[in-house]
C-alpha cells in the first residue's frame, strides 16, 4: 500500500524549509512563471549532443536557424544560430534542453574544470540505475575521457527516517545522488528508494539509460552578497526555499557531490516557481578560493550559458525586470517564433524569458511524498 503526505522542502542538507511567497513581509508579483524551462547548451557538435542527450531519453522536438543579425538582435552575438530544441518524454513544462550551434565561437567555455568552479553550472535527472551511470563514466575517465564521476552518496535529505522503527521490513528512505564533472556538460543524477515525489522527475521508459528530464539546475556564483539573488523573487516571482545557509562538509551528500575537502563550506540558496515543483533553481558560492572561469559564461562559448522561462504574458514581467534596473534586451521573436528578452542577472547567469500561454504537460505544484516501501 501506498502512503504520501505533502510537504515543502529543499534540496540543501536534511532540514524541510518553509517556502517563503513574500520577500521582507511584501507579497511576491504574480507573473504565472514557470520553473526552469530550458538548460541552452552551446555546442561545436549538435549532432553528436542530439545523439549523446537521446540516450537520456530527450528528442528534438523543433529546430531553428537564426541569421547573425538576429542573433545579434537577441543574444548580442553576430554569428550564424542553428538551435534544436529538446523533450524528454511527454513533460513538456520544464526540464527542456536547448542547444545552440554557432558558425563562430568566442572561447573555450568553462570546459572541464574541478568541482565548484566559478561560473560553471550543472543539471539534474533522476534516474532508475545510478550505478549503472557511475560505472559507464567511470569507463570512459579509465579511457582518460574528460569525465570525473563522484561515487553515489546515500542520504535521509528530509529527515523522513526514524532509526529505531527502521527494519528489513520497514526499510529506510533514501536518495541517491552523485555527481559528473565533464568537458561539454554537467551532470547530477539521484535515485530514489523507498519513495516517489508525483511531477518532480519522470522517468522515461524508453530511454536506454532510463533517466528524467532535468529537474533542478544548480549554478556556481561569486556574489558580493547573497542578497543580490532576491531579483529572483521581486522581479520573476520565484519564492525562497528559506533564507541563504552555510552547508560543508559535515553534510554527507554535498560534501560527496562537490568533493569538499575537510573544513570546505559554501553559501547555498535555492528558488522554485509557485506553479511547479520542479525546474528548481540552487545557487551555490564557494567560501573557500576556487577557480574563477566566470568570463568564458556566455553566449557564444560552449557549455550551459543560458536558462529560460515562459510566462503567459510577457509585457508584464518585461516592466518588473526594467524596474529592478537589470537592462533587458528588447522584446524580439527568438528562434521559435516566441516573443521573448533577454538579460543577465547580478550572479551572472543569463535568462531568457518567452512568451507560452499554456503546456500539454500539467505541472504538480505541491509536493507530495509518496512512501513506496521498495
Amino acid at each position: 500500500m501506498k502512503i504520501f503526505f505533502a510537504i515543502f522542502f529543499g534540496l540543501s542538507g536534511c532540514i524541510p524549509a518553509v517556502i517563503s511567497q513574500t520577500h521582507h513581509g511584501r507579497p511576491l508579483p504574480n507573473t504565472g512563471i514557470s520553473g526552469v524551462y530550458e538548460v541552452v547548451l552551446g555546442c561545436k557538435d549538435a549532432q553528436f549532443a542530439i545523439r549523446y542527450f537521446s540516450e537520456f531519453g530527450f528528442r528534438v522536438v523543433d529546430s531553428a536557424t537564426f541569421s547573425p543579425e538576429q542573433a545579434q538582435q537577441l543574444y548580442g552575438y553576430k554569428a550564424l544560430l542553428k538551435s534544436y530544441r529538446l523533450q524528454n518524454g511527454e513533460t513538456d513544462s520544464h526540464g527542456l534542453l536547448r542547444i545552440h550551434q554557432w558558425s563562430n565561437w568566442l572561447g573555450p567555455g568553462v570546459g572541464y574544470s574541478e568541482p565548484e568552479t566559478i561560473g560553471s553550472r550543472m543539471a539534474v535527472m533522476m534516474t532508475e540505475d545510478i550505478h549503472r551511470l557511475y560505472d559507464i563514466y567511470s569507463a570512459l575517465r579509465d579511457k582518460k575521457e574528460k569525465w570525473l564521476p563522484t561515487p553515489p552518496v546515500s542520504d535521509d535529505l528530509f529527515g523522513l527516517n526514524k532509526p529505531d522503527s527502521i527494519s528489513f521490513f520497514k526499510r529506510p528512505v533514501y536518495v541517491k545522488e552523485n555527481a559528473v564533472y565533464g568537458e561539454f556538460f554537467n551532470h547530477v543524477f539521484f535515485q530514489r528508494y523507498g519513495y516517489s515525489i508525483p511531477g518532480y522527475g519522470t522517468i522515461n521508459k524508453n530511454a536506454p539509460l532510463k533517466t528524467s528530464e532535468f529537474t533542478h539546475h544548480d549554478w556556481i556564483i561569486k556574489v558580493d552578497s547573497m542578497e543580490q539573488l532576491y531579483y529572483l523573487q521581486t522581479a520573476l516571482g520565484l519564492k525562497a526555499e528559506k533564507e541563504p545557509v552555510v552547508d560543508g562538509d559535515y553534510l554527507k551528500g554535498p560534501k560527496e557531490v562537490f568533493m569538499m575537502r575537510p573544513g570546505y563550506s559554501h553559501y547555498y540558496m535555492g528558488f522554485v516557481s509557485p506553479n511547479n515543483i520542479c525546474g528548481k533553481l540552487k545557487f551555490f558560492m564557494p567560501l573557500s578560493p576556487k577557480p574563477d572561469k566566470s568570463r568564458h559564461q556566455r553566449i557564444g562559448e560552449p557549455g550551459i550559458t543560458l536558462h529560460t522561462f515562459f510566462v503567459p504574458e510577457l509585457e508584464k514581467v518585461y516592466q518588473l525586470v526594467k524596474e529592478h534596473q537589470l537592462n533587458p534586451g528588447k522584446i524580439v521573436k527568438n528562434e521559435f517564433g516566441e516573443k521573448s528578452f533577454m538579460f543577465k542577472g547580478p550572479e551572472g547567469a543569463l535568462w531568457q524569458i518567452l512568451e507560452k500561454k499554456t503546456t500539454v504537460n500539467r505541472p504538480e505544484t505541491q509536493i507530495k511524498i509518496v512512501f513506496t516501501n521498495n
